[in-house]
């Protein structure tokens, strides 16, 4: 075992510990489960094209926390042009992409008809991010836009916006107002029946931006000394 894993394994705590640290009741879920032995194998879904809240950016971000290996589906699944790969394809590059590290992995992105629940069961953690349509959609379109003009990296190396791709039914916009109910019906049955409120290992956060920094702060909270943690800024 590497220093840095060594001093990851002694830093992880129980969901005890941080209830305790927290104020909170034991009964409360911790913010990630892990498998038990500090590992982390989490999945982070969200409603289509999420920028700020995304599932990308809260990805990169738990990744750097928890010191682990971040796999975008996007960037696996996009080739150059748009080109995509068969599904045999697809499935062994992500195959191989989570057994590279067998300390855990942080994955975001959506393609369960394609791979079924290769991810989504092996996670010891599934995070949806729920923000509202009226938040994140002014915002998809910003970002669309500035990916137009190439201010703002594409979603996949060599993949760049194209103006009539962007308005028509199989664009980035029409998909996301076409399937944001749909989405967010799917995840809440899921969770309903698999989420931490029950024993399970769904966690919905949802809001305007307030939970999910106060989760990240949990998150933080969960890695780090009891003296340390009171240090950690507010996310009022």
């Amino acid at each position: 075992m590497s220093p840095v894993d060594f001093e990851l394994a002694q830093t992880v705590r129980s969901s005890v510990e941080l209830a305790d640290d927290l104020g909170r009741t034991s009964e409360v879920p911790p913010p990630l489960r892990g498998d038990g032995t500090g590992k982390f194998r989490v999945y982070i879904v969200g409603n289509s094209g999420i920028p700020i809240h995304s599932s990308s950016t809260v990805a990169r971000e738990l990744s750097k926390i928890l010191r682990l290996p971040y796999i975008s589906l996007d960037n696996l699944y996009w080739k150059p042009g748009w080109g995509q790969p068969s599904t045999d394809e697809f499935r062994a590059s992500v195959r191989a992409a989570l057994d590279m590290d067998p300390r855990g992995w942080i994955v975001d992105g959506r393609y369960e008809k394609k791979l079924g629940g290769m991810v989504s069961s092996e996670a010891t953690d599934v995070i949806w991010l729920d923000p509202p349509l009226l938040l994140y959609f002014p915002r998809l379109c910003w970002r669309t836009f500035l990916r137009l003009l190439r201010l703002e990296p594409p979603c996949s190396p060599g993949c760049e916006e194209r103006l009539r791709e962007v308005f028509s039914r199989e664009g980035i916009i029409w998909w996301s107002l076409s399937n944001h109910w749909a989405v967010r019906k799917r995840e809440e049955e899921l969770c309903r029946s698999d989420g931490v409120h029950v024993g399970g290992k769904r966690r919905r956060i949802g809001g305007w931006g307030r939970e999910l920094a106060a989760w990240k702060r949990d998150v933080q909270a969960m890695l780090l000394p009891a003296r340390q943690y009171a240090a950690l800024p507010s996310a009022s």
